[in-house]
């Protein structure tokens, strides 16, 4: 890594939910680095602050007034990293564009770049505009997301203000991207894959010169060029003996993955729809070794949503103070805060990335619980009952015929 000076403050992700924050770090796990995601910014950075550290803004569930102040003051306060990553959706849902506009005052830095592709999950960006696997996304199922529907694809309409550059294999690119950087200008980035993306890292001589801005496509990219030559393994999660699945997400490919795993005999589950206590008495008859727990299939209003997922971490911190369940895999960045939270947690310390877009590793806090995490709408339909697996046998990758 090339940057201005010998002393600084580590790597930073600054993510709008929880999920996204995992994501954004995990790649650096994978390439040898420290890392850990905290549930909130902290009073102060430490002056040698090393590894990574990604911290859940919670901005994407506020109004966008709010979530720009909450987004400028991380970014002042995080402005000597060595390397600053402001992670937004790879469907642009959340107040993307006034969030990277406070992030750029809060960091003074240089330049911008926006790329948010993520070819793994078929988000890619084309001539400006943000596609999920062939459409759109403001015609796709985020559309109809309950809190954050996305209206516009195209980037350069969220920020009129930007320079649109295309990573293409030829020499051009390499040379353009410097002198747009020198200008101080604002750059969206195409990118249909990995190689694009690891392009466009590659063209930009100083990395802290600039604002990076991006899903795990641009994160893993970045980690790729700052890997570390010999990085510390963390220990693997002991196996849970019974994992409870939290699925907070309305999203239909997690709607899709739960029914993957619910339809095996020995997974249970119930759908929290109001008291938790009547949850908890159901849940402490079962006796299968998976227990599932879900909000109801239909989206709802923010306010209706948020109230679900307090209903769903009070259930959660029952059944694990009465030591029914011992491990966690949740879906949905707001669930997973809520939950996390109502257990006294205030981070993660990062094992690994197992599959793309998910973030496997050990509460921070009272209550030092193996935890997986992922965003709602990544993965096939076979995600959670790999995943389930994982949690139940860690030091074994195939699942065979079991959860």
């Amino acid at each position: 890594m090339t940057f201005r000076d010998e002393v600084r403050s580590g790597i930073t992700v600054l993510a709008d939910d929880l999920t996204s924050a995992g994501d954004g770090a995990a790649p650096f796990r994978r390439t040898g680095h420290e890392a850990r995601i905290l549930l909130a910014a902290p009073a102060a950075v430490p002056r040698h602050a090393t590894g990574v550290t990604a911290v859940d803004l919670g901005s994407r569930v506020l109004d966008e007034e709010s979530a720009a102040l909450h987004t400028w003051r991380a970014a002042r306060l995080f402005a000597g990293s060595e390397l600053l990553f402001k992670t937004v959706d790879s469907t642009l849902r959340g107040h993307v564009a006034a969030e990277v506009r406070a992030a750029r005052a809060g960091s003074r830095r240089r330049a911008v770049v926006i790329a948010p592709a993520f070819p793994a999950e078929g988000r890619v960006t084309v001539a400006g505009v943000q596609y999920v696997r062939g459409v759109p996304v403001h015609e796709s199922d985020f559309a109809r997301d309950p809190v954050h529907p996305v209206r516009c694809s195209d980037l350069v309409t969220l920020f009129p203000e930007a320079v649109l550059a295309e990573p293409g294999p030829g020499p051009g690119f390499a040379a353009e991207l410097p002198g747009l950087i020198g200008n101080g200008d604002l750059i969206v980035c195409s990118a249909a894959s990995d190689g694009d993306l690891d392009r466009l890292v590659a063209a930009v001589p100083r990395l802290d010169d600039v604002l990076w801005v991006g899903s795990p496509g641009l994160a893993a990219a970045l980690a790729r060029r700052c890997a570390r030559a010999a990085g510390s393994a963390a220990p693997v999660p002991a196996p849970a003996r019974r994992p409870l699945i939290v699925v907070g997400s309305a999203n239909p490919t997690s709607r899709a993955q739960l029914a993957a795993l619910r339809a095996r005999a020995d997974v249970q589950g119930i759908t929290v729809s109001g008291d938790p206590a009547t949850a908890v008495e159901t849940l402490r008859g079962l006796t299968a070794p998976v227990l599932t727990l879900r909000t109801p299939d239909e989206r709802h209003a923010p306010h209706t949503a948020r109230a679900l997922a307090r209903s769903l971490a009070a259930v959660v911190q029952a059944l694990i103070e009465e030591g029914l369940v011992d491990a966690l895999v949740v879906t949905g960045g707001e669930t997973a805060a809520t939950v996390l939270r109502t257990l006294d947690a205030t981070g993660i310390g990062l094992v690994d990335e197992p599959e793309p877009g998910v973030a496997r590793g050990t509460l921070l806090g009272r209550l030092p619980l193996p935890v997986l995490i992922k965003a709602g709408g990544f993965g096939d339909d076979a995600m959670l009952l790999r995943l389930c697996h994982l949690i139940r046998h860690p030091c074994d990758p195939d699942p065979g015929d079991h959860p």
